[in-house]
């Protein structure tokens, strides 16, 4: 079976974007004309996705209004023949069913979130999808991790980052020899020395898992920062399953951070037809 659902996390407080995040949920920050949560949508759909579970927290329920209808601004849209607006609105509303909504009700951190998806998603493999991080480009990370997916697999999608840089993040142990952008993987490490990583290739917030994780997690403890870590239970699945990583090809974009965030705007600005020549003109002259 291939995964047909996604856990998209979208509870936690985005201190790192604060005080942005205070009154609007992080999620919902645009990057030029589309919240992050937009991208996501777009990239579960590419992969095939077909049901969206967000596992949201309290002040989030502007998210579950994104993806309906807003009547009074489709009718009033309408009447002033504004259809190519219209249209772009219309993007986010998704089939009924298509999505579901469950709450985290305290902070225990990403594995206690995906757990949280556990009887929306049921037995059978789905995906994972952190929404700090956009994919610039076609096509996104999911799609090339379910082109490789094959019965059984769980799946990190990984790109390779500055070797002394590998403290920032998880960092995977690689297994034999990359082939065509993937390599079975024999362990990960959060945030290694340097000098002792692994590998310089680094976890990018795309998981396909099979549903033993679930286990895992409703029995698993707090790990690093008091929390229910996601990394902790794939470790353990990890010695009973395969596991992959897998690079992709589009630009990540970390947008979590405002930094990230910033450079992202920047990034998919300078690249659309409606304003991408005006914002270079713009940038050249203020540089």
């Amino acid at each position: 079976m291939r995964p047909r659902k996604a856990v998209i996390p979208v509870a936690g407080f985005g201190t790192r974007v604060l005080p942005a995040s205070k009154a609007i949920p992080k999620e919902l920050l645009t990057v030029v004309d589309r919240p992050l949560i937009h991208y996501i949508m777009e990239e579960a759909l590419e992969a095939g996705i077909e049901h969206l579970c967000f596992v949201t927290g309290r002040g989030k329920s502007a998210i579950e209004d994104y993806f309906d209808h807003q009547y009074e601004l489709e009718r009033t849209l309408e009447k002033k023949n504004k259809t190519e607006i219209l249209n772009a609105t219309l993007e986010s509303v998704l089939d009924a069913g298509a999505t579901s909504f469950t709450r985290q009700q305290a902070a225990l951190g990403l594995g206690h979130a995906v757990w949280c998806g556990r009887d929306i998603v049921g037995n059978e493999p789905f995906a994972v999808i952190l929404p700090d991080v956009i994919i610039k480009g076609k096509p996104r990370a999911l799609k090339e991790m379910m082109d490789r997916y094959e019965d059984g697999d769980n799946i990190i999608a990984v790109e390779e980052v500055p070797q002394d840089e590998v403290n920032k993040y998880g960092i995977i142990a690689p297994k034999g020899e990359w082939k065509d952008g993937a390599v079975e993987m024999s362990g990960m490490v959060e945030k290694p020395d340097p000098a002792s990583a692994p590998s310089n290739f680094s976890i990018t917030g795309r998981y396909i898992l099979q549903p033993e994780i679930f286990d895992l997690l409703e029995k698993q403890g707090p790990g690093a920062g008091n929390e229910i870590q996601l990394t902790d239970a794939m470790a353990t699945l990890l010695g009973q399953q395969r596991f992959k990583a897998v690079t992709f090809t589009g630009e990540s974009h970390d947008c979590g951070s405002i930094e990230g965030f910033v450079k992202a705007n920047i990034a998919f600005g300078l690249d659309d037809p409606k304003i991408g020549e005006d914002l270079k003109a713009y940038t050249k002259d203020r540089l």
